[in-house]
């Protein structure tokens, strides 16, 4: 089955790789412009959106990630620090993919102690509401006049994607059980699931601590 990449230079890899891994989907974890070949979509998963952005920039992957996208169509969905890395414009920062036209403030909601969980209905995406995790999560303030929200949550935008192939979320699905946006976004690249793959994936358990 074609392959969906996970930008894999820092970040939830690993969550977002079980996701997409059990709705039978090839994976490949993008650490060089080589690893692009191929691609069906792109996952720039959340982390921590400076570090991301230089190491894009001293790798050279940001530009080969953005020719991609323009040039090959590369499906591209940003996550939390994903998102920030795709935005045009984020508030009091200089842009760094810059590919999707919204703008976007970091660590919106605070400091991790203000990280929460809720659920949204995003018809688009699922006929059921779907578990959302916010983590240090930015918020959407503005978007552009080709971008579809997808989801506004008490009052700010929590989704969008255009027509251009790009897809952004600030919170987290791949740390939730539901498979719902994992299998919205291989849809969006063209990917046909059966229609039998499962609804959610078994919960994560983080290594036990070793001695």
């Amino acid at each position: 089955m074609a392959s969906i990449g996970i930008l894999a230079l820092q970040g939830g890899v690993v969550e977002h790789r079980r996701h997409l891994e059990a709705l039978g989907l090839s994976v490949c974890e993008v650490r060089y412009a080589t690893d692009l070949a191929g691609l069906r979509g792109l996952i720039l998963p959340g982390g921590e959106s400076t570090c991301l952005g230089r190491l894009l920039r001293l790798t050279g992957l940001g530009a080969e990630i953005v020719q991609a996208h323009r040039d090959q169509g590369l499906q591209l969905w940003g996550t939390c620090a994903g998102a920030i890395l795709l935005a045009r414009e984020i508030v009091g920062e200089t842009p760094h993919l810059g590919l999707l036209d919204i703008v976007v403030a970091r660590n919106a909601f605070g400091s991790q102690l203000d990280s929460f969980r809720t659920q949204a209905l995003v018809p688009a995406v699922a006929a059921e509401p779907i578990p959302l995790v916010f983590i240090r999560a930015p918020q959407i303030v503005s978007v552009g006049p080709a971008v579809t929200v997808l989801l506004r949550q008490d009052g700010y935008v929590a989704a969008v994607e255009d027509a251009h192939g790009i897809l952004a979320t600030v919170f987290h699905p791949e740390l939730s059980d539901s498979l719902a946006f994992h299998r919205y976004f291989a849809q969006r690249c063209g990917i046909d699931l059966p229609a039998q793959a499962p609804a959610s994936c078994a919960p994560f358990l983080a290594p036990a601590a070793g001695g």
